[in-house]
């Protein structure tokens, strides 16, 4: 029976290069250099260290095109308030979301059985997986999970015959 699996990953790699960027940028830019502005990450979180409200804009700013050249998704991030941090300085912390939660699982599931489409759909842990018995039913679940404009992006991996 056909199948494939449904998930949500970012590649830390990709945003680990796209850090680099920013750092090497901060550090060429006059308006941004000598300053206290970084950005660090560690597991899925990543820290954002700025000296003003401007300057923490222009950091944000600078992540966001350096993700985007790097292909990796902005859905993927959840960034947080700037809050005050010893030295004077802000600090922001970004989540990056891996996985599907269960919330979106579920609303996914939910929107595939009210299509009326032949698969069945199971949440394993922090992924999807969807089985039917043609392959024409599995693309037009793929196309329907593509229309449904998640906040969170999502990748179709895995497939089976």
């Amino acid at each position: 029976m056909p199948s494939f699996d449904v998930v949500s990953r970012t590649d830390l790699m990709e945003v680990d290069n796209a850090i680099h960027g920013v750092e090497r940028e901060i550090k060429q830019r006059f308006d941004l250099a000598n300053t206290k502005c970084s950005v660090s990450r560690s597991d899925n979180t990543m820290t954002l260290i700025a000296d003003n409200n401007m300057k923490m804009d222009q950091v944000v700013e600078l992540l966001c095109l350096y993700l985007a050249k790097r292909k990796v998704e902005l859905g993927a991030l959840d960034f947080g308030t700037p809050q005050n941090a010893a030295g004077g300085v802000l600090r922001e912390t970004v989540s990056i979301k891996q996985g599907i939660d269960g919330d979106l699982g579920r609303l996914i599931s939910k929107e595939v059985k009210r299509a009326k489409l032949k698969v069945q759909v199971t949440i394993q842990g922090q992924e999807l997986r969807v089985s039917g018995k043609k392959r024409d039913d599995l693309q037009a679940t793929i196309s329907l999970i593509k229309a449904m404009e998640n906040q969170q992006p999502v990748q179709f991996v895995n497939y089976r015959e």
